[in-house]
Formats: structure tokens, C-alpha cells, sequence
């Protein structure tokens, strides 16, 4: 499911929102993909939505800022294999 995690990301920063979103949906209960599913929808202005996907995900909606820096970060540590 990783590769498919980056392939996620790598469709937001490419700023193809749908796939991103489609890949996410694939694996509900990976922590991972929860925190990606909240940055997509913090992308997409969905606050709401954006908290309860952080909320299964061990971040926070505060954490970063910047959505393109998040999505980096969350690109390295998959990368990195954790």
C-alpha cells in the first residue's frame, strides 16, 4: 500500500485532488493514509472533515501550515520506511 500512498501524494502536489482522494479511500485504516485524507481535505478547505481524518491519524490539524510541505513530510517518512 505504500507505493500506492506516494503515488497519492504525488497526485496532490500535482494538484490532481480526485486521485489523490481515490487512492486514500483505498485504505481506510492506515494511519498513514488517514493523515494524507486530512491534508487533502484541509487542501480542499473542509476543516471539519480535515480534523475527523487527523483524528485517526496520529497529527494534528495545526501541525503544519502549509499543505505542500505537509504532504513532503509525509512523502519522506514513507520513503524513509516507517
Amino acid at each position: 500500500m505504500k507505493i500506492d500512498l506516494l503515488s497519492a501524494i504525488d497526485a496532490a502536489l500535482a494538484g490532481d485532488w480526485d486521485r489523490a482522494h481515490k487512492t486514500v479511500q483505498q485504505d481506510e485504516d492506515d494511519p498513514l493514509a488517514c493523515w494524507i485524507h486530512a491534508v487533502l481535505h484541509k487542501i480542499e478547505g473542509d476543516a471539519g472533515n480535515s480534523r475527523y481524518w487527523y483524528s485517526r491519524s496520529a497529527h494534528s490539524y495545526g501541525e503544519f501550515a502549509d499543505a505542500s510541505q505537509e504532504l513532503a513530510a509525509i512523502k519522506r517518512e514513507l520513503e524513509s520506511g516507517r
